[in-house]
């Protein structure tokens, strides 16, 4: 007969021994609450005895945050839990940072351009038949839509076609991984380099005296294209093998698999990196300001004359910003400038809220 032994228990109302507790004492969930007050408190009360500014005295609030946090961890909890903690508020330390300089910039851009938006600033341009007459950015705006019109025609064919090569020809043949790192390679070169071999281009070929929009559609295709190629090579490479082989067995040409699965299946991330490409090259001043030129008319032919687009203005406007008016005040051409910045950046954003939405519109459904 076998018999059981249990432990000892200990006396009621006796203090629980060191292999009993299963879990040791824990901070408060409005701990970092608090941490996050007392570190605000202490930072201005700094900054009012020192006289300091107010980004001074942020930078000295999320440094007591980050170095108070961990201690007071470290006391009431253990090692793990301070390091857990530590590592925590660097990372929200990190996030706080790169925000601040985004919401200034938006804040900023917002703050001065948005004034400037009405019907008059976005229907006329900057050529004027008489004094009186207003002025706006609709040529630039113009000019900005039709150069990267042309650019995304011609860089999505170039960049798709080229992914498709790499993954579902050349796989990993020599010829298909020169591409890819000349594709590397080209991610990184800088606008002005592009803008300078299509200038060179477009003048050995119509003469230096020619400026045309469609030169600028040329440099920002230069750019575009190894954005175009890496995102839709990546996602042809997520496209499982097991639908290339069905459509294999069932007699299918490579060709017409590629196009009838494999791309349909990809489509959503191949039209999300196209939308971001275009995102990307739409604010490039160097190249268009070398090959498109500048001008005050607007210009519907791509193929010749000068033609403005926004970031040129921009930049041309604040260069020049003209004569201040005789009550005061900043000069006209800042204003202009400032909401040129302001319908540029609600480009951008729609472009970026379009690849989002098209992205998970044309992504597969999963379930059964």
């Amino acid at each position: 007969m076998s018999t059981t032994t249990q432990a000892p228990q200990a006396p009621r109302g006796a203090a629980p021994t060191r292999a009993q507790s299963l879990q040791r004492p824990r901070l408060p969930r409005w701990a970092p609450l608090l941490v996050a007050l007392g570190a605000v408190a202490g930072a201005a009360l700094l900054g009012l005895l020192l006289g300091w500014g107010l980004l001074s005295t942020g930078f000295v609030a999320l440094l007591l945050f980050v170095v108070l946090m961990p201690v007071w961890s470290l006391v009431v909890e253990n090692r793990r839990a301070a390091v857990d903690r530590l590592m925590t508020s660097l990372v929200w330390s990190a996030f706080l940072v790169a925000l601040v300089p985004l919401l200034s910039l938006i804040w900023t851009v917002v703050s001065k351009g948005a004034p400037q938006i009405n019907a008059t600033f976005l229907t006329f341009s900057q050529f004027r038949t008489d004094l009186s007459q207003p002025v706006g950015i609709y040529h630039a705006l113009i000019g900005t839509l039709l150069i990267t019109l042309g650019a995304t025609v011609i860089a999505v064919p170039i960049g798709i076609f080229t992914a498709i090569y790499i993954v579902e020809y050349g796989q990993k043949g020599r010829l298909a991984r020169s591409i890819t790192f000349l594709v590397d390679v080209m991610t990184g070169i800088p606008s002005i380099v592009a803008g300078l071999f299509a200038f060179a281009l477009w003048i050995l070929l119509f003469g230096p005296s020619a400026r045309a929009g469609l030169g600028g559609s040329i440099a920002l295709a230069i750019l575009m294209i190894p954005i175009v190629v890496r995102s839709t090579e990546e996602m042809l490479r997520l496209v499982p093998d097991d639908l290339r082989e069905a459509s294999y067995a069932l007699g299918v040409p490579k060709w017409r698999t590629i196009a009838k699965v494999v791309l349909p299946t990809a489509l959503g991330g191949i039209v999300t990196g196209v939308t971001l490409a275009i995102a990307r090259v739409v604010g490039e001043t160097a190249p268009l300001l070398l090959i498109a030129g500048l001008t005050t008319r607007t210009n519907f032919n791509l193929f010749d004359g000068r033609m403005t687009t926004l970031p040129v203005l921009i930049f041309t406007q604040n260069a020049n910003p003209g004569i201040p008016p005789p009550s005061g005040g900043e000069p006209p051409g800042i204003g202009i400038a400032w909401g040129g910045a302001f319908v540029l950046i609600v480009i951008v954003m729609l472009l970026n809220l379009v690849a989002r939405v098209v992205g998970k519109y044309f992504a597969p459904k999963t379930g059964h």
